[in-house]
């Protein structure tokens, strides 16, 4: 019989206010991952890249709709140019977002990354310039950021039977998730133990981007089902270790 390699626990219940289902990743849920942007992150182009400092940032973000935009845009008349390096790079252009060929909106690129990505170099300090800017307003990153980027690697997807129930899956980033070129750059995130390093499950260590994507209570209901399960049997009871952590 074939191994599987990429064999993951789930967890699933109804939601007790709306006609969904809800399906989260425990496995990775539970795992140590966190994200070492700036720690040795070897970034997503065709080789490992850490010294760019570009983390997952070097080809920009796909924004999800006209809320989004207007979101974004609203966050970067905020920033100051010793916060943003490229701030008149974009006023140059005509704004940090545009439609590209193929109808997408996205975050411009400069110099082989997102527009908003400070570089190693820059005074300001190295990293996206909502997120900085965020931190030093003492507002969650999460806030100033597009959605993709705030989320990532946890993705939701939403699926509807013919009968209107949904059923919305929490789950890890996969490759297939970027798409077609999504095989072809260094996608290592959620693939390689390189970032389970974290000193706390991603469950906690993302407690407020899972409770934006699903809401409080049926995050409450995911906490309340792992801690109980930990909680009876502490030394004999663990979740499947993630793919990337297993020998």
């Amino acid at each position: 019989m074939p191994q599987l390699e990429d064999l993951h626990e789930w967890v699933s219940f109804e939601d007790p206010d709306e006609q969904r289902t809800w399906v989260f990743d425990v496995t990775f849920l539970t795992s140590n991952y966190t994200c070492i942007f700036g720690r040795g992150c070897p970034g997503v182009l065709t080789e490992p890249a850490p010294e760019l400092v570009h983390g997952c940032c070097s080809y920009g973000a796909h924004l999800t709709g006209k809320k989004d935009r207007r979101h974004v845009e609203k966050m970067a008349e905020r920033l100051r140019p010793d916060q943003w390096q490229f701030s008149k790079v974009a006023a140059k252009r005509g704004g940090p977002i545009k439609v590209n060929r193929d109808g997408e909106t996205v975050t411009r690129l400069v110099d082989g990354a997102c527009i908003f990505l400070n570089r190693a170099e820059f005074p300001g300090g190295a990293g996206c310039a909502l997120h900085r800017a965020a931190l030093e307003a003492g507002e969650r990153f999460m806030d100033w950021k597009p959605e993709v980027c705030w989320q990532v690697p946890v993705r939701r997807v939403d699926d509807t039977d013919p009968y209107g129930h949904v059923t919305s899956t929490v789950r890890e980033w996969k490759r297939r998730d970027w798409g077609e070129g999504g095989f072809e750059f260094h996608w290592w995130c959620t693939d390689d133990p390189l970032a389970f390093v974290g000193d706390k499950p991603v469950y906690r260590e993302m407690r407020d981007e899972l409770i934006e994507m699903c809401g409080r209570k049926p995050y409450m209901m995911l906490v309340g089902h792992i801690e109980a399960r930990t909680k009876a049997a502490p030394s004999t009871t663990t979740y499947l270790p993630h793919p990337a952590l297993r020998k």
